[in-house]
């Protein structure tokens, strides 16, 4: 009998499709096709071309495809797609301190920056329960400075696992964008992978990880949100990288 390849649904032979559009982005397609009409309409034809650049743009930039979930209560998946630009010890954010937060002590935070080509749903780092949401108004400064993290507009995000460890993460909106959009609020229970929310336009995600685990990523390298492992807790044995 012939092998078959599977996608990972399990439900026939392997192929690429289409990645879903988020219901977020669909007023935003219909808004910028209404206004590719218009420029056809009253304008010359080159301007209506470039805004259908610009519509399909658009629609690209609400893609929310299928990710599949490395399976492993000791693992940490990026909530992010991007490139990593920072990894280093910081003391975390004085939102998530305190006896039920992240404590005093310095961690080390992974930041990946999402560009405006990259997809912009952001998913769970570990399965758990939300401990705290919170959103803090700020200014809209570039997102890959590391002064955003303090500056910008951003959301923390701290979530624990039935063993008690805490893993805390922060939304950062950036130059362009200008709404950081969530899908979950205090006591939610969560699977690692899950979507959580979005930044609309160009932006921010930092990890922040518990103390004795190192990331199992290198700075340069791109991420996938609800895919890539960025670190492995309990594990302290730092990788290097070597550009090629």
């Amino acid at each position: 009998m012939k092998d078959r390849m599977l996608t990972n649904r399990g439900d026939g032979d392997a192929k690429w499709s289409f990645p879903p559009i988020h219901p977020e982005g669909r007023k935003f397609g219909l808004i910028a096709a209404a206004i590719t009409a218009l420029f056809f309409i009253l304008l010359p034809d080159i301007f209506g071309w470039l805004m259908v650049g610009v519509t399909v743009w658009t629609v690209a930039f609400f893609r929310d495809p299928v990710r599949v979930t490395a399976q492993g209560d000791h693992l940490v998946t990026s909530p992010a797609d991007g490139l990593v630009t920072l990894i280093i010890e910081v003391p975390p954010p004085p939102e998530m301190r305190g006896a039920d937060g992240l404590g005093e002590e310095p961690m080390i935070r992974v930041s990946i920056f999402m560009s405006v080509f990259d997809v912009h749903v952001n998913r769970a780092p570990i399965g758990g329960t939300v401990k705290r949401v919170a959103y803090i108004a700020g200014k809209f400064v570039n997102a890959d400075l590391d002064k955003a993290s303090e500056e910008n507009e951003r959301q923390h995000v701290l979530i624990e696992r039935a063993d008690g460890t805490r893993i805390g993460m922060t939304q950062i909106a950036g130059l362009v964008a200008r709404r950081i959009v969530t899908y979950i609020k205090d006591g939610d229970t969560l699977a690692a992978g899950q979507r959580i929310g979005l930044i609309r336009f160009g932006s921010r995600v930092d990890v922040y990880l518990p103390a004795g685990t190192t990331p199992r990523i290198v700075k340069g390298q791109r991420a996938v949100a609800g895919e890539t492992v960025i670190a492995e807790l309990g594990q302290n044995k730092l990788i290097e990288g070597i550009a090629q």
